[in-house]
């Protein structure tokens, strides 16, 4: 089979990625109890891009010393220190060749773990769907979370614009809003967890309305010339197989809002990605997003680790393939692809019993 697709150059604005291969992001809680970024952390996203990755996008890294942190061991992007933590990895990345993107994330009503606050928040007073993940410390059910007013909304969008120009300084290539899997933004859009009926509420667009305000504050921060995206989904850690209610009326209309509000690219995440969105003879996600919004770079993600299923995407329309469970189990899955080498099986005890990053990791480097 012929993958030679898949090693074309990829322009993200200015950036250019030597291949179209990128290192999804992974939770890991492996940084320090206050959020820095260790000697860790630094081989583990070094060896993707050793492994010939062009892209790798780091796991979400909390944005404020409020509400935002989703479990214990996660890395923030709040302070002088983390900055620093997190620029040994970006020095890495880039002394191998590799361009990495920080994906900012709050966690919302999903929050397991908080030094910072001891209640959650969310769109509106619900208790979430699910139980806490174990093998990220969690048990039981989600707490019961406080509505947020407007005034806290602002803080939180002007939050994510901080911390956008935190990760550019730590030497981050571009920056990742994660609007997807349940997080607060995803809370935002998802049509049960938003009951609002203010200007972040409403019908899918105006459930989009705090993701377009990030979008907004987060562009004028760090001005045109670094690659900005959001990164979306339909199911969640904690509701795997929901779908949008609106079908794929309501990802056109999304697709296209998002096309015209100053972002780069669109990372689309399902479990499988060449899987019809909705209907069952309709298309993929990333094959609607390509079609409603075809002026973004398109980054697919969801179960793409065979490489023929990594080039049925570029056929849909994606301009770049994420892995996750592949690069973990090959983190030098590029070059393997590149000359033929067989891929080892992911192992799940790489996730269990918590999903720390593990000392087998770091010698596959």
């Amino acid at each position: 089979m012929n993958h030679s697709a898949l090693f074309q150059t990829q322009q993200i604005n200015q950036l250019l990625l030597p291949n179209r291969l990128a290192v999804a992001p992974m939770t890991r809680v492996s940084a320090s109890a206050d959020g820095v970024v260790g000697e860790r952390m630094r081989q583990y996203y070094q060896r993707f891009a050793q492994g010939e990755f062009g892209l790798i996008v780091s796991e979400g890294i909390y944005i404020d010393s409020a509400s935002s942190q989703s479990y214990d061991f996660q890395s923030g992007l709040v302070n002088q220190a983390q900055q620093r933590g997190w620029q040994q990895v970006t020095q890495a990345v880039h002394q191998h060749g590799g361009k990495i993107f920080a994906q900012l994330q709050h966690a919302g009503a999903l929050s397991q773990a908080n030094r910072h606050r001891m209640h959650t928040v969310a769109p509106s007073a619900l208790r979430p769907k699910g139980e806490q993940m174990a093998f990220y410390r969690g048990e039981g059910q989600y707490p019961l979370p406080r509505a947020l007013d407007d005034g806290e909304i602002q803080q939180i969008i002007a939050d994510f614009a901080t911390a956008a120009e935190r990760a550019l300084h730590a030497g981050f290539d571009g920056i990742e809003i994660h609007g997807a899997n349940g997080y607060l933004l995803d809370q935002f859009f998802t049509d049960y967890s938003n009951q609002r009926d203010d200007r972040w509420g409403g019908d899918i667009i105006g459930r989009l309305s705090l993701s377009l305000a990030v979008i907004d504050a987060v562009r004028q921060r760090i001005g045109r010339a670094a690659p900005l995206g959001i990164r979306l989904s339909q199911g969640k850690v904690n509701d795997f197989d929901h779908k949008w209610s609106e079908g794929e009326v309501g990802a056109k209309a999304v697709f296209q809002r998002l096309a015209a509000s100053g972002i780069d690219f669109l990372h689309v995440t399902e479990h499988e990605a060449w899987q019809p969105a909705f209907d069952a003879d309709g298309a993929s996600l990333a094959a609607l997003a390509h079609r409603h919004a075809p002026s973004l770079t398109l980054i697919a993600n969801g179960g793409l680790h065979q490489p023929q299923r990594a080039l049925q995407l570029t056929e849909q329309g994606a301009d770049v393939i994420a892995l996750g469970r592949g690069a973990l189990a090959n983190p030098d899955w590029p070059r393997r692809v590149r000359q033929g080498l067989a891929l080892q099986e992911f192992d799940r005890a790489l996730l269990g019993p918590i999903a720390d990053i593990k000392e087998s990791e770091l010698r596959l480097a």
